[in-house]
């Protein structure tokens, strides 16, 4: 590419600080850097016309993980490690509300509900079992009980007769959160161009040598927050992690409301302008879901057409309009990386599928870690 001088001089010489990833983490990184260093020059390279990932393709849960989820995560993680995890994500959703606003990213508090399907029997004992225990365990954060049980008033179908509800979670529209997110950064003169893949980077001495699909520039920090991509540029233990979703054409008189999952959280469905959005079913071909590649598979979305005519929407006409994925990044533990890699690059990845919850707060926490 042949940039002009103008285009040089304005947007990449004397860069302060290049963000790699447009998404929630990238964002939040560069308002937060651009407020302890009001001067700097930053730059955001985001290799989509939109932000790639997951930032945009989510199903909009503000929650902080069912009951099924936390007691798994109880196999894998100590009590302590486990209640830290939704502390930071009770923290981040605060934190994002706070920084954007309820109106802005049009948060509804309308409670979350695990269901469990009539074979679930195993999973529906043992959460049913450990309520108290749970309640418990997160009683320092919630001062109080938050998982309670009751029944079935959405008229699904093919379920166990009792919920899990939790009135504490709520729901977000996805795009209005990233938009009033760009917006701000925008307005903090943060620039951010599209469609540029960054390909490779050298470290020199007190500079990264950054090489894109377009032209080369200099940088004094480099900051990576590409979550499951992260991998193309800096090796760790992540994994990308491709999630599919539907959203069903608007369906007179629908009556269901809030934020559903099942499963360990595997499918999830919700209310949205009058449709149902529904996700999941990674589960199925977890090898085959392992993947950067954005496209959606016949074995995952059959099996979610199948739950929305059965079990969501036993007694309703629906036509399916739209499908598609997201990528997230996943790894051996739920805690997400936020690092210093060498003397100028830095890494904040990993938000294994709590990107809304969290990605606010790791940028923030990025942005504190870069002197």
């Amino acid at each position: 590419m042949n940039l002009s001088y103008w285009e040089q001089k304005h947007w990449i010489k004397a860069v302060d600080f290049a963000i790699v990833g447009s998404g929630i983490v990238g964002l939040s990184s560069a308002l937060f850097l651009k407020k302890r260093f009001p001067k700097s020059n930053i730059i955001i390279l985001e290799k989509g016309i939109l932000p790639q990932g997951a930032s945009t393709k989510n199903a909009g849960f503000a929650c902080f993980g069912s009951i099924s989820e936390i007691l798994k995560d109880l196999k894998s993680h100590s009590e302590d490690e486990v209640l830290e995890l939704v502390r930071d994500r009770v923290n981040g959703l605060k934190l994002l509300r706070k920084i954007l606003g309820d109106v802005n990213i049009n948060f509804k508090c309308l409670g979350g509900y695990e269901l469990f399907l009539e074979n679930d029997s195993e999973i529906y004992e043992n959460c049913l079992q450990n309520i108290g225990y749970v309640n418990s365990l997160l009683s320092p954060i919630f001062k109080n009980d938050i998982y309670f049980t009751t029944t079935n008033k959405f008229n699904f179908s093919k379920l166990k007769k009792q919920y899990v509800y939790n009135k504490l979670e709520g729901q977000i529209d996805t795009g209005k959160m990233m938009l009033t997110l760009l917006k701000k950064v925008h307005s903090s003169g943060v620039k951010i161009l599209n469609n540029i893949t960054v390909e490779s980077y050298e470290e020199l001495r007190n500079l990264v040598q950054v090489k894109t699909n377009l032209f080369e520039f200099q940088s004094k920090k480099l900051i990576l927050t590409t979550n499951g991509f992260t991998n193309s540029l800096f090796s760790t233990d992540i994994k990308p992690a491709r999630a599919q979703a539907l959203i069903t054409k608007p369906i007179k008189n629908l009556k269901i409301k809030g934020t559903f999952n099942m499963n360990y959280g595997y499918y999830y469905f919700r209310n949205i302008d009058q449709r149902i959005l529904l996700g999941g079913g990674r589960n199925l071909d977890i090898e085959g879901e392992t993947t950067s590649r954005f496209m959606t598979t016949s074995i995952i979305q059959n099996e979610l057409d199948t739950l929305l005519k059965e079990v969501i929407l036993p007694e309703k006409d629906f036509e399916i309009d739209q499908r598609w994925s997201g990528i997230m990044g996943v790894g051996p533990q739920k805690k997400p990386l936020i690092f210093q890699a060498s003397n100028c690059v830095y890494v904040g990845a990993r938000m294994g599928g709590m990107g809304i919850a969290i990605g606010c707060s790791v940028g923030k926490k990025l942005s504190e870690l870069i002197s």
